[in-house]
């Protein structure tokens, strides 16, 4: 209880959304400071809030497209009208014409959307958080390395397996920390790696319910390439802004040390 008046779930997810005056907000998160399990739900709600936020950014961006424009549609209308006699099948014609205008423009669509499930869908969601974390510079990890048990103990009970944190030391990368994330498919472990020179790499791992093993696949969007493949269940996406022939071999490291872990 604060000030009086009991913390409710309307107030965690106020705090979430941001739909709260600083009062109000001062008081959750003295509330969290003494719920630790309920502050890392919370830590997990604003990740993945932030996740979709800047996921869906370039889409909100996006003008609207011009067979959508409203007043184009209701001018379309009006001028099929005066063609048409009116009455009841002319006018639903009509309507079902501008319903089908708008699902013909969104309908390309489909094709950017992310895929649903399997290995394409973890290097998504890997590729996803690599572009939330790793540039950021105030704090691009919640576990810093020097705490790295607790993070492996973190995400061990959150997979409800045992885990584990490659070591690329060996090709230039240092383990600078990590963090629970929430995905579409349940709780990922990231781990983030840097090379002191600015370039960042990071790791998802998550359970998978379907490709369950997969051979190393290649991915890319823009500037940044994924390795992603999965053994016994695990899945695992190492992501960063290297070319295939710089990244894989890297991929390659962290793949022999988790099949000795596994």
């Amino acid at each position: 209880m604060n000030g009086g008046r009991p913390i409710t779930d309307d107030d965690l997810q106020g705090y979430v959304d941001d739909a709260i005056d600083s009062r109000r907000r001062a008081e959750v998160e003295a509330y969290l400071a003494g719920h630790p399990q309920v502050a890392e739900r919370i830590a997990i709600d604003l990740a993945l809030r932030g996740a979709m936020r800047d996921a869906l950014r370039p889409l909100a961006d996006e003008p609207v497209p011009a067979e959508l424009n409203l007043g184009r549609l209701v001018d379309r209308h009006q001028r099929q009208r005066r063609h048409w006699r009116s009455g009841p099948w002319q006018v639903a014609a009509a309507l079902l014409l501008m319903v089908m205008s708008g699902l013909g423009g969104w309908g390309l669509r489909s094709a950017r959307e992310a895929p649903r499930a399997g290995i394409a869908a973890l290097a998504q969601e890997a590729t996803d958080s690599y572009a939330v974390y790793a540039p950021d510079m105030g704090r691009p990890v919640e576990i810093k390395a020097a705490d790295a048990p607790q993070l492996i103990k973190w995400a061990s009970r959150r997979l409800e397996r045992p885990m584990s944190i490659p070591d690329l030391s060996g090709s230039g990368y240092s383990f600078i920390g990590g963090r629970v994330v929430p995905t579409p498919h349940g709780p990922a472990v990231l781990y983030m790696f840097d090379n002191g020179k600015g370039t960042r790499l990071t790791l998802l791992s998550r359970n998978m319910a379907i490709d369950r093993d997969t051979p190393m696949k290649l991915g890319n969007a823009g500037r940044v390439t994924s390795v992603s493949w999965s053994r016994d269940g695990l899945g695992f996406s190492l992501v960063g802004p290297l070319d295939e022939a710089e990244l894989h071999p890297i991929a390659d490291v962290a793949r022999a040390q988790f099949n000795q872990a596994i």
